[in-house]
């Protein structure tokens, strides 16, 4: 039987926790901390840069890209929307991010380097769903190309919806597209299941996945929310149909309403 009402998890740290218990996920998860200014230094001492977001978070509010290179005279810099700050000192950036986050719970998490397009960053969304059947199943998969000047990809944060095989054609060609996009696809499935195993109400997961320089796929965050709208945006619309079709039969969205209904209630309102 399907699970009809589902569960949103909102915090990211608990979503982290329950992926990183999986061995063949736990690779694919960038070092993630509960963020204080002693992690904020020591990752940025490690990694260079790293992303900061909010434990409770959407559509990328209140991410901050941050980074260091070291023998500059203003050594660190936060990236937050369209503005970029630089700062002399790891306590003057850490009292940058304090004021932005709000006494927020913040996470900080090794930062990818994504692949770019154009000069800008994308990751993809790999949607997996329970079947009819009750079993998870990868339904569909799109980029998500970053606002130029932006740090964060989020459609709702001015990304744009594009074809993956679009943007790894002219890197892989033909056949590695499809075979990148294959291994996607069953990463999002063992990250969904793994979640699933620590919070079995769940029934759609949207993995958001990067993929640095060297194609190596990181799980960025996995939504227990997705949107299932945003596969309207690809060309094959029988990806979107599929989509939406499970999202109904899960509760996760209104049913369609059918054609032979729309037309008799235009037939009523004109009666009025």
């Amino acid at each position: 039987m399907i699970n009809r009402k589902g569960v949103h998890i909102a915090n990211k740290w608990v979503k982290t926790v329950a992926t990183l218990r999986d061995p063949s996920v736990a690779p694919h998860v960038p070092d993630t901390r509960r963020m204080n200014r002693t992690t904020l230094a020591n990752m940025l001492n490690r990694y260079g840069m790293i992303y900061v977001k909010p434990v409770a978070g959407t559509c990328g509010r209140g991410v901050m890209r941050i980074e260091r290179t070291p023998g500059q005279r203003l050594p660190y810099s936060c990236h937050a929307g369209l503005s970029k700050k630089r700062f002399s000192s790891i306590d003057k950036l850490y009292g940058h991010v304090s004021r932005m986050k709000r006494r927020r719970p913040y996470l900080a998490q090794r930062g990818v380097h994504l692949l770019k397009t154009n000069g800008r960053r994308f990751d993809i969304r790999v949607m997996v769903q329970k079947n009819p059947a009750g079993a998870w199943e990868p339904t569909g998969v799109i980029a998500r190309v970053a606002q130029r000047g932006k740090a964060v990809t989020n459609y709702h944060d001015g990304g744009t919806p594009v074809a993956l095989s679009r943007l790894l054609r002219p890197k892989l060609g033909s056949n590695g597209a499809r075979q990148a996009e294959s291994k996607l696809k069953a990463l999002g499935l063992r990250s969904a299941r793994a979640l699933a195993r620590a919070h079995p109400k769940i029934n759609m997961v949207g993995a958001d996945i990067g993929l640095d320089t060297k194609l190596r796929p990181w799980i960025i965050e996995l939504n227990t929310s997705p949107d299932p709208y945003l596969f309207r945006h690809l060309k094959d619309k029988s990806t979107h149909r599929k989509v939406m079709r499970y999202a109904r039969a899960l509760g996760r969205i209104p049913a369609a309403r059918t054609a032979g209904r729309t037309r008799t209630a235009k037939r009523a309102r004109r009666k009025r």
